[in-house]
Order: C-alpha cells, then structure tokens, then sequence
C-alpha cells in the first residue's frame, strides 16, 4: 500500500517541475531601472525575444527605448523616471509612420542607447523559450538626447 502512494506523489512531483519550466519560457520580463548617471544617462536592464541572439539583442534595445518613450520605467530602482518622455495618449498609433521609421532596424533609436561593453557576458542574461531565446540586456538611454529629439520632430511640445 505504501508504493502505490509512493509512485503517485513522485509522478505528481514531476509533473509539476515540468509544467514550471514550460511556463519559465512564456513569461514576459519588464525593463527594470538600475540607476541613473550624473549626466541623466538612465541604465536599464531591458529584454528582448528573437530566433537568434543578435535579433533579441536588438530587440531589448527597441524595448528599453520604447519603455522610456511610452511607458515609463516603474521596475527596479525608483531613480528612473517613472513619466514616459511622451504623454500623448495613442502616440505610436498617431505618429505610426515616424515611429515605424525610428524602429526600423539601423534606425534613429539606436542614437540614443548605449551598451557599455557589450562583448562582455555580465551585461547580457540569456533565457530559452519555446521557439527562440529572450535576452536581458543591460544598456544605457540617453533620456535628455530623446527629449530633444521628440521635441526637434514635433512629438512632444517643450
């Protein structure tokens, strides 16, 4: 009577640890603050999901700009700005084309990170998903460039 219950609680047990790892891969993580520079630089730790791994990288980087624009940094340290650079509601949907162009890969976005070291490992947490590869990347955004440039282009009003 003991193995019986013995081999159930184990089967239990296994299928448990397995629906874990399946849900591990399908989880969505937030940009999350890690400080601020003296030069208003605020560095955050942003991820991205692609097929490979300079595909998410970019990716990351894409979210981390996005994040700052749109939403406001509200994970980690409270020394980011928690007021997205663009308080217009429905912003990417009403100025879709220019920020289709800012996105696009090569784009505009790509001057206002920066990603200190990127060869070394430390700055990059690589997690497996179903069918591709979500990478945290630690990067810097250039926030008082942004509002310039939001401002230069006619997004935002000084």
């Amino acid at each position: 009577m003991k193995y019986p219950i013995l081999l159930l609680f184990s089967i239990l047990q296994m299928s448990l640890c397995s629906a874990q790892k399946r849900i591990a891969g399908n989880y969505s993580y937030e940009t999350e603050c890690l400080g601020v520079e003296l030069d208003g630089t605020q560095i955050l730790k942003a991820w991205g999901y692609g097929s490979n791994k300079p595909i998410a990288i970019e990716q990351a980087k894409k979210n981390a700009i996005k994040d700052v624009l749109f939403k406001g940094i509200r994970n980690g340290k409270s020394d980011c700005s928690m007021k997205p650079v663009v308080l217009e509601t429905n912003a990417l949907e009403n100025h879709e084309d220019y920020f289709n162009k800012f996105f696009s890969d090569g784009g505009d976005y790509l001057n206002f990170i920066s990603q200190k070291d990127e060869s070394k490992p430390k700055n990059i947490d690589k997690k497996n998903a179903r069918t591709g590869i979500e990478i945290g990347v630690v990067v810097g955004v250039l926030i008082s460039d942004l509002k310039k440039k939001m401002i230069q282009d006619n997004i935002i009003i000084k």
